[in-house]
Parts: C-alpha cells; structure tokens; sequence
C-alpha cells in the first residue's frame, strides 16, 4: 500500500515541482476539481497552473497518487476525508493562513473546466460555497484567549472537511465516484 501524503511531504512536492502557492491552496484546488470532474479527468499538473512545469515521472507519480489519495478519501463512509493543512507545531497565524489558501483552492477547483450554476445547487451547497468564500477574507484576530482561538480554529477545519465533504457528495458525477453503484429507487 502506498504511504498517503501528508502536509510536509505535500508541502516538499510542491516545491520539487516549482508550486509558488501554499501547497494547502494546490490539495484545496485539486478537491474542488474532483468535486467537479470524474477522477480519471482531472490532471493534478494542470492544477498546478504554472504553464512552465513539467514534473519528472517520480512527482507526476505523486501527484496522481495524491489525486487518487483524495477520491479515496472524499468518497469514504468513514469521513477519511480531511484538508491538508501544516500541523499544530506552526503558528496559528500560519495554519489559519493556510486555511484560508485552502479554502481559496478549493473554490478554484469547483469553478475549473465545468461551469458551475450555484442556483442549481442545493442551499446547503450554495451556504457553504458562500462560507468558503468568506474564510479566504477572514484574519485571525490576535487576542489573550489562546485556547478559545484554537478551539475556533480546530471547527473551521473540521466544517471545511464536512463541508468539502458534502459539496463532493452533491456535485460529484456519482457514476465516476470509485465503487459508487447505481441508486435503486
């Protein structure tokens, strides 16, 4: 089995491959592409959006499997599912920045090669997408309640991965979805 990906290896491929970006908007793009595209479709390389690059086959290799990491993960029932974000030895400064670059990511990945009409989504949907949004403005706030930011923090990550979840479950096409089966009415 291959080794999944973790922030700090994702963060090293994306600099071996001459991503600029924080390397939590590049996963926060390439989940909203699958949200929007069967698997097989989206090319991570594309999403790397740097006309220029052209990984060798060892990193074009870890970016399909982070490709297939992430549908394996989006499409479990045991929510395997999470952002890749720096973990909590960063600043909090940091990881709400990277948060934020996820989440910008992600709204990327969703508006990519299919155009997406929010008002044919559901109001959970189009509540989410309008929340992402505003998590690419939002600042943390320096303030003494140390643990009340954290605990703050630690729920936006958490409504980001239910949420990602969610989006996934209502735009993805079903039929692409690895092991999906036909809905039996």
């Amino acid at each position: 089995m291959t080794k999944l990906i973790d922030y700090p290896a994702l963060v090293a491929l994306m600099a071996r491959v001459g991503y600029d970006d924080e390397a939590a908007a590049f996963h926060g793009s390439l989940c909203g592409a699958l949200c929007r595209q069967k698997p097989d479709e989206v090319d991570p390389v594309a999403l790397l959006d740097e006309p220029e690059t052209s990984p060798d086959a060892d990193d074009r290799e870890a970016l399909l499997s982070l490709r297939d990491q992430t549908i394996g993960a989006l499409t479990d029932l045991q929510s395997a599912f999470a952002p890749l974000l720096p973990d909590d030895d960063l600043s909090l400064a940091d990881r709400a920045t990277a948060l934020g670059a996820w989440c910008e990511g992600f709204l990327y990945g969703i508006a990519g090669r299919i155009k997406l009409n929010l008002r044919d989504c559901s109001e959970e949907v189009r509540e989410i997408v309008k929340d992402f949004t505003e998590f690419t403005r939002s600042s943390l706030d320096s303030g003494d309640d140390d643990e009340g930011e954290e605990n703050a923090y630690a729920e936006l990550v958490e409504y980001i991965r239910v949420g990602a979840q969610l989006v996934f479950m209502e735009l993805h096409p079903r039929h692409g979805a690895p092991g999906a089966s036909p809905t039996i009415h």
